[in-house]
């Protein structure tokens, strides 16, 4: 079976967000995959919204997507070598459930070392039908 691989670099701001969502959908679209495109744009958003809101100052964020064997691979890296942490759910904070989202939709996610700082994952099995 063939793969497919991106990469998109983009600045670590607000507006990044949005856009990454947008170019992974594009992408997705064109590539014709089984999986499921809401799960995925959420939880890309997700982790580039932690870049954004954790990593400040840091001069990388990069959104890497492959198609393998059917399984899709999503990534975010970035210069900070900070590891994730998911945290409990605490209803005073409006924020902090991304990573808990990841972990609940993904079928497996994880992190890496890469280049000094780190690249975050997910990967989806394809959808049934």
């Amino acid at each position: 079976m063939s793969s497919l691989t991106a990469s998109i670099d983009l600045p670590p701001t607000r507006s990044s967000v949005p856009a990454a969502r947008h170019l992974l959908l594009e992408i997705l679209r064109a590539w014709d995959v089984p999986q499921d495109l809401d799960d995925a744009a959420l939880l890309v958003t997700e982790l580039v919204a932690n870049v954004i809101d954790h990593v400040r100052g840091e001069a990388s964020l990069s959104l890497e997507l492959a198609v393998s064997d059917g399984w899709l691979r999503i990534s975010v890296a970035d210069g900070s070598s900070i590891r994730p942490v998911v945290r409990e759910l605490e209803h005073e904070q409006p924020r902090g459930r991304g990573l808990l989202l990841v972990k609940a939709i993904a079928d497996r996610w994880g992190s890496e070392d890469h280049r000094g700082g780190k690249r975050v994952w997910f990967e989806l099995r394809p959808t049934a039908g």
